[in-house]
């Protein structure tokens, strides 16, 4: 049953551990984008801009959606571009890898916390690959891949 102790469990992974895993999906974009010479820039959240650095911003409903773009890659082929395409989810599913790792070593005790990040960061990967055509030229990163290996298009990631 959903009571009172269960909502603050699910606003602890609402506000902080969803946001993260998204954080780290983006990060995940930007590091292929940067590893293969491209310029990028990535956003968590939506509506009124609060803060900025570099090529991150963050805003105010920073729980609600995120973005990368990137542009002009360095070494411009099919495998980067896939790389980029699907650094989210490389980062995603590689970081529950390395926590089921770290737990399964001893390193680190279990917690529901990163039962919560895992279970999200595999939710969040799973849909991703998605094929899904948002309109004005956005893909989810399923179908940005589709379009690389397919056509050898370079599509705009806004994933």
């Amino acid at each position: 049953m959903f009571g009172f102790p269960e909502l603050w469990s699910f606003l602890l992974a609402l506000l902080l551990i969803y946001p993260f895993v998204t954080l780290v999906h983006e990060l995940g974009h930007a590091f292929f984008a940067w590893i293969f010479g491209g310029e990028f820039k990535f956003s968590l959240g939506r509506g009124k801009k609060i803060f900025k650095k570099g090529p991150f911003s963050l805003n105010l409903m920073y729980f609600l959606d995120s973005y990368c773009e990137y542009a002009h890659l360095k070494w411009n082929t099919r495998l980067s571009h896939f790389l980029v395409h699907a650094g989210g989810i490389i980062f995603n599913l590689g970081s529950v890898f390395l926590l089921n790792v770290l737990i399964a070593k001893g390193i680190i005790g279990q917690n529901p916390i990163f039962l919560r990040y895992s279970y999200f960061s595999v939710w969040l990967a799973t849909f991703s690959l998605v094929p899904v055509d948002y309109g004005k030229g956005n893909y989810s990163d399923g179908l940005a891949i589709y379009y690389v290996l397919r056509y050898n298009e370079w599509p705009k990631l806004t994933g």
